[in-house]
């Protein structure tokens, strides 16, 4: 497991010496005398008085990195978050990966309704080459990792763990491979492959190290439907489902990550927010249990209410049961509600406001000409579930500008019995994900500030995604706790082995 650069190996190594040096004791006149310093003597293991392999030293910092991390069990990972939940710029929210020694980055879409974490394969020779959401699509090559070997249809991994309806071995071939369909009509196939992931992992004392785990992932061969499309290409997609090959699942079952994720995606802006492997603590989270064994994260909603006025909908058509419920989903845009639910939902909508805008159908949809402000037209909208957890829309969670004085409503028939709730209601909310306490909670909360999580020694500030990195960062934190005397030493030290952190 490789925890850290060579640079911050080293200072790492040399704070941890320098922190064992005895120091000196000054007793104030009229003060009670300082109890004695106990001082240990040392020995040291690489003699100064000649050049030291630094292969040498790095190959020892690694086996002491490794039980430093294992000690830690319960770190928090950090993905930045990139994207929009408005459909008519981006429509999705994605994250960074990367995977594979040399360690290559791929963007991979943010999605709780599905379980495993894929990029696109070299070998796909249909899948798009370009995006028109301005990043660089990347390929994984298999045979490029010196890490990577692909999964064979006798590995136990393939005869147990990951043994799904979706696991396939065909005879032509002994590789363990997989076929996904989802729920807007596209599709991938593809083989799994076990290779390095690595992260930023948050311990205590804000300490960040670049960490790694071996993880079972897949390796897309063939894609369908609108994963063809280079407008919204993408190079995979991040499954965050409960299952056995979630990375949340594989990482928590070795104790690297505490077995609950955390997000927040922000709706203004330019978008973005924050996602963790770990517990965001807020006051106000309220919390609904999880369906239990289900594929899906199942939460029972029981009503919904316009401007506090409960609607009439027989709470029947949310129960879930093997084709009904209703469903978090990152990776769903919009929002679905069963038509027994949606269309009591816009008649009292429309209803509501009918007097202060003028409603018009556009595309088949319910939309309204608005001439002043959404906060002062429009009701709240509150979705009431099982423990009294009540989730508060407002209007800009439950209503999409088109363009102009225009605004429609976000949410759709769903054509099954299956209500999802995507991103347009997921959005400017903190959501945990507690799989260990088998609940879901929620606050309401502007994902452009920094959130407190949780970590095994107790709270830590945690920065907003995209300003953690192990580069001058993580050695900044590390220098606050310092006193000016050591920092002094250690740039001397530094220097003179041939590098800088400062």
């Amino acid at each position: 497991m490789r925890a850290l650069d060579a640079p911050a190996e080293f200072l790492i190594f040399l704070v941890l010496a320098a922190l064992t040096l005895p120091v000196p004791v000054v007793v104030r006149c009229g003060a009670a005398p300082a109890p004695r310093t106990a001082v240990l003597p040392l020995q040291r293991a690489f003699p100064l008085d000649r050049r030291v392999d630094p292969d040498l030293l790095r190959a020892r910092d690694r086996v002491r990195h490794a039980r430093i991390l294992q000690s830690v069990a319960g770190g928090v990972v950090d993905f930045s978050v990139q994207g929009s939940s408005d459909p008519l710029l981006i429509g999705l929210y994605f994250t960074k990966v990367k995977l594979g020694s040399p360690p290559k980055v791929f963007n991979v879409q943010i999605d709780t309704g599905s379980d495993v974490l894929w990029v696109t394969c070299s070998s796909c020779s249909d899948c798009p080459q370009t995006s028109g959401l301005g990043i660089e699509l990347s390929f994984f090559d298999s045979s490029s990792s010196s890490t990577s070997y692909l999964v064979s249809c006798s590995d136990p991994l393939c005869t147990s763990q990951i043994q799904t309806m979706s696991t396939e071995c065909p005879p032509q071939s002994n590789q363990c491979s997989y076929s996904f369909q989802y729920g807007d009509g596209s599709g991938t196939t593809g083989h799994y492959v076990s290779d390095v992931l690595y992260f930023d992992m948050v311990m205590g004392g804000s300490l960040i190290a670049n960490s790694s785990a071996p993880v079972v992932f897949g390796c897309s061969t063939y894609q369908s439907g609108d994963l063809t499309k280079s407008d919204k290409a993408i190079d995979g997609i991040f499954g965050f489902g409960g299952g056995d090959l979630s990375v949340v699942s594989q990482l928590s079952s070795r104790g690297i990550t505490p077995k609950v994720f955390s997000h927040c995606l922000r709706g203004d802006g330019n978008g973005g927010g924050i996602m963790v492997l770990g517990e965001i603590l807020e006051p106000s989270i309220v919390y609904s249990p999880l369906v239990p064994s289900q594929p899906h994260y199942n939460l029972n909603l029981q009503s919904i209410a316009v401007n506090g006025q409960p609607l009439p909908i027989d709470p029947a058509v949310f129960a879930t049961t093997n084709n009904r419920g209703t469903i978090i989903d990152s990776g769903t845009t919009l929002t679905y509600l069963v038509e027994d639910a949606f269309d009591p939902f816009v008649n009292a909508l429309t209803a509501t406001v009918s007097q202060t805008v003028t409603p018009i159908i556009s595309k088949g949809r319910q939309c309204f000409l608005v001439s002043s402000s959404l906060s002062e037209t429009f009701p709240l909208v509150s979705f009431n579930f099982l423990g009294g957890a009540t989730m508060l829309l407002k209007p800009e969670e439950y209503l999409i500008h088109e363009g102009a004085a225009l605004w429609c409503i976000g949410f759709e028939k769903a054509q099954e019995g299956v209500s999802i709730l995507g991103d347009l209601v997921l959005k400017d909310k903190i959501f945990v994900y507690d799989l260990a306490r088998q609940r879901i909670g929620w606050a309401p909360y502007d994902c452009s500030m920094s959130v407190n999580v949780s970590v095994t020694s107790g709270k830590d500030e945690f920065i907003n995604a995209g300003q953690l990195s192990m580069g001058s960062s993580s050695r900044d934190m590390l220098l606050e706790l310092l006193p000016i005397g050591l920092i002094i030493l250690l740039m001397h030290v530094s220097r003179a082995m041939g590098f800088h952190f400062l």
